[in-house]
């Protein structure tokens, strides 16, 4: 009698090393989002953007992603806030936005690029509308009123519907005659944090990590260097954030024992939430039409769009490091 030699029974490979290496690709360029943004971003590609290599892993599940992320085809493949201090000005409402549904109500906070040898970095101006999540970045030089109002001014007008609302901390970066002035100008009703009331500007310091830090990170950037990231912001990395980059929709759901809590069911880019409200129209600005976003969102893939979002940034950081060798 014959000996044969023992074969392993293996199932059939789903996923190709092609597909690894188109996941890793989109995790480079966007920097590794959870795993339900990422399996919109594949889907989107597939369906949305027509790309058919993307077909399977749009049909991916999160599980499966997961596990193709901790293979070794895809590790070869894949290459501190700073506290404001609160001031007592009786400006501003003391109260929680209640935006009913609506565009325009939204939370601004800063982000502090630390300091060096007693010399103050740049500060990251980081506004996110509540209900749509579209999102707006700005640098400033200063904190000061001088610096902050032209900045604040184009990031506002940098949103596509009409702003209503403008809830921030109790920093005096916000809570200041100046400001209050241009919110008063713009018809914007402004309100700040209440006591122990931690969370009641939680959307904008969960956005301060997951958006700011993530990308510019920790490490002391000049001010004079402002100006360059303001560009930056303005050219490349706004348009990505609302156009191209997934966010969790928040659904209040309440369990047998009658406590509420959060689930994220759908994923979508803050041009989709935006898109799908009712009376659109009516929301944005008289310069701003839905074909116009349209347009914009449909100019680039998501990946393509954060691929050119990466190589900017690049090229931002080696300015700083040419100009501080200079």
């Amino acid at each position: 009698m014959k000996l044969q030699a023992y074969r392993r029974r293996r199932f059939p490979q789903r996923y190709t090393r092609a597909d690894i290496a188109l996941l890793a690709g989109v995790d480079e360029v966007h920097g590794t989002l959870s795993g339900p943004a990422t399996r919109k971003l594949l889907e989107r590609a597939c369906h949305d953007f027509g790309e058919k290599a993307y077909q399977r892993l749009a049909k991916i599940s999160v599980a499966q992603l997961y596990r193709l992320r901790g293979s070794r085809l895809y590790r070869e493949r894949h290459i501190a806030y700073q506290a404001t201090r609160p001031t007592k000005v009786s400006i501003g409402e003391r109260r929680k936005p209640e935006p009913l549904g609506r565009p325009g109500y939204l939370r601004v906070d800063t982000v502090h690029q630390g300091d060096l040898e007693g010399t103050k970095g740049v500060y990251h101006i980081n506004a996110v509308d509540e209900v749509t999540q579209w999102q707006i970045v700005g640098a400033v030089e200063h904190i000061g009123e001088a610096w902050l109002i032209p900045v604040l001014e184009a990031m506002l007008e940098q949103f596509p519907f009409h702003i209503r609302g403008f809830h921030s901390d109790n920093g005096s970066e916000f809570i200041n005659h100046t400001v209050a002035g241009l919110l008063e100008k713009l018809l914007v009703e402004q309100t700040k944090s209440r006591p122990r009331h931690s969370n009641d500007n939680g959307l904008a310091e969960a956005k301060n990590g997951a958006v700011v830090r993530k990308h510019m990170g920790y490490t002391h950037i000049a001010a004079p260097h402002a100006a360059a990231v303001e560009a930056f912001y303005e050219e490349h990395f706004n348009p990505y954030l609302n156009f191209h980059r997934p966010c969790g929709v928040p659904e209040e759901v309440v369990d047998a024992k009658g406590k509420v809590k959060r689930v994220y069911r759908w994923y979508a880019t803050p041009w989709e939430i935006l898109r799908q409200m009712p009376g659109l129209a009516g929301h944005l600005k008289s310069d701003v039409t839905v074909r116009d976003l349209e347009r914009e969102a449909r100019a680039k893939t998501d990946s393509a769009a954060a691929a050119a979002m990466k190589a900017a940034k690049q090229k931002l950081f080696v300015s700083f490091q040419q100009r501080r060798s200079a």
